[in-house]
């Protein structure tokens, strides 16, 4: 019988995820730029609605018992299903290069004798070790870094709100509105959308254990992004690694950076190597993820951070829009009513939604932001779409 993860497993691999520096650069970001009297709310709402959509789209991969691109081919048919699949490789490969390169540029803000390419081979040598493991193997291994790791954050953060700075007005010459706070918010916990399924697809119990991820998940994400807000009102430059030296954590800091950048870079390269699979079948997912995360080192030398923000929104634009169609899918259409026009009208409407996302990403400011704009719009065509197809004329 194929082994099934606990409620402890999936609580403390999400809590994982989250806990990386990437959200904390994000908060920092957040808290740079924007007045901070102002900034909470749609911090907050940002995660909430990211997190409930996080728990339904899990919940499908949980149901059915398949990965997360293999969970697309009843909405968007086979060549959809590849399509996204791919998407989500080469995204999860630069997502992966992403967080090792801020790991690396964080571990060199320590004065560590290491520079900053061997920093993000090292890394990317972790994270391929972990792969290969897996999982299954290692979860007993993950508990105790993780609850080692969040006892080190509980006394970073503790110290950081101990350190007395002087107020001062942000010096942000355009300061964030709402909706762009928002839309760095919800970013986060839509870029595992295409993800999650991986994971609740083991799940012992698929309900209890989805629901355990996503508020794993929104909790630690939350932490992350206000210890960001904090650093940012430091005086420290916007920069973790100062930060953490201002707070008297050496050794710890190193382990901060270390353990948070594999324990979420790990659940990226497999999921990768998972993606991979539904590509090409006869490709063993733990090979391909091991692939992945030392190709990772090679685009993080090669610069990628300076994309990042942008980076963030393209993952958004593609997979947001996909997972509203998913939804509509999966919770309202009955697909024994539908045939291959149903998989053509489901790549519209994502078409759509991700053309209403570049279109919105454009615009100084807009209702809802992109992200949640597109959306609404995907939903809504699909659902539309799907009860045009499923309505038979009576006496038929």
């Amino acid at each position: 019988m194929k082994k099934r993860y606990g409620l402890l497993t999936n609580g403390i691999v999400w809590f994982g995820v989250a806990v990386s520096v990437s959200e904390i650069e994000a908060g920092i970001e957040i808290g740079a730029e924007s007045a901070h009297d102002s900034l909470w709310l749609p911090l907050v709402l940002g995660h909430i609605l990211g997190g409930i959509l996080l728990f339904f789209v899990g919940l499908i991969g949980a149901r059915v018992r398949l990965n997360a691109m293999q969970t697309t081919e009843s909405t968007f048919g086979k060549f959809g299903s590849k399509f996204f699949a791919t998407l989500n490789a080469f995204q999860l490969l630069a997502w992966v290069a992403v967080l090792n390169a801020q790991g690396a540029r964080a571990l060199g803000g320590l004065n560590l004798p290491i520079s900053f390419p061997a920093s993000c081979v090292i890394l990317a040598v972790l994270i391929a070790i972990w792969v290969k493991v897996g999982l299954k193997r290692s979860a007993n291994v993950a508990t105790v870094v993780v609850a080692a790791l969040t006892v080190l954050l509980v006394a970073f953060s503790v110290k950081l709100l101990g350190i007395n700075v002087a107020p001062t007005g942000s010096t942000a010459k355009h300061l964030f509105g709402f909706w762009t706070i928002f839309e760095i918010s919800i970013a986060m916990p839509l870029s595992w959308l295409p993800v999650i399924s991986d994971y609740t697809k083991d799940a012992e119990n698929p309900l209890s254990a989805t629901a355990t991820s996503a508020i794993a998940y929104t909790i630690a994400s939350l932490w992350m992004y206000i210890l960001g807000v904090e650093i940012s009102g430091l005086g420290v430059n916007n920069d973790i690694a100062q930060a953490i030296l201002l707070a008297g954590f050496g050794v710890p800091g190193i382990i901060i950076v270390v353990a948070s950048t594999v324990t979420t870079n790990f659940l990226a390269a497999n999921s990768a190597g998972e993606s991979i699979k539904v590509i090409h079948g006869k490709v063993k997912h733990k090979t391909a993820g091991v692939v992945v995360a030392l190709l990772s080192s090679v685009l993080a030398i090669s610069g990628i951070m300076e994309h990042y923000i942008s980076f963030l929104y393209l993952i958004a634009s593609v997979f947001a829009p996909m997972a509203a169609v998913l939804l509509v899918s999966f919770y309202l259409t009955d697909h024994s009513k539908v045939g291959k026009a149903f998989w053509i009208g489901n790549l519209f409407a994502w078409l759509v939604g991700f053309a209403v996302y570049q279109y919105a990403a454009h615009l100084e400011s807009v209702f809802l932001g992109p992200t949640l704009l597109s959306v609404v719009v995907s939903f809504v065509i699909s659902y539309l779409f799907s009860k045009t197809l499923t309505l038979k004329p009576k006496g038929n």
